[in-house]
């Protein structure tokens, strides 16, 4: 893959990682406001942080990393938060594995399971998800091999090229 399909894939990914990277911070920073000086509860202050860092990465990614799909309506955020949130399943589903499954209680533990093997397994299915289901292109669109079209209405190929 020499030609400009390695090239694209790794623009892509490049763009997935910046906006994703934003979004965090935004996670993080209102997560902290909303639990410190707001005085909010955890639960609470996280979901408030969780829907806004998800605006701003779909936000990133349709009008940057994607733009050329030209999503429409409020469906492709609607899939883009619910591969968000299955991400998010990802890495808590990691933490109780390792915490309440295997004894693993320490905060180190805790974090390398939770924040690290779950934060990778998540970034690879919201990855996925995000090319595949959500920011989908066809032909018609200067899409590339393995695209949804809108003609066909189902997938065609691989997005491995």
């Amino acid at each position: 893959m020499v030609d400009g399909t390695a090239k694209g894939t790794r623009r892509e990914v490049i763009g997935f990682a910046a906006a994703g990277l934003l979004a965090y911070a935004v996670d993080l920073t209102l997560f902290t406001v909303l639990r410190g000086p707001a005085g909010l509860d955890p639960l609470t202050a996280k979901a408030l942080s969780f829907v806004a860092g998800c605006s701003v990465a779909y936000a990133g990614n349709a009008l940057g990393t994607y733009r050329h799909t030209r999503p429409r309506g409020l469906r492709p955020y609607a899939v883009f938060f619910a591969v968000n949130a299955a991400g998010a399943a990802v890495q808590l589903l990691c933490l109780a594995v390792s915490h309440y499954g295997l004894g693993l209680a320490s905060q180190r533990a805790d974090t390398i399971s939770g924040a690290g093997i779950g934060m990778v397994l998540a970034t690879i299915l919201r990855f996925w998800g995000t090319r595949t289901l959500v920011f989908r292109t066809g032909a018609g669109t200067g899409g590339t091999a393995g695209s949804w079209t809108g003609t066909s209405g189902g997938r065609v190929g691989s997005w491995t090229g």
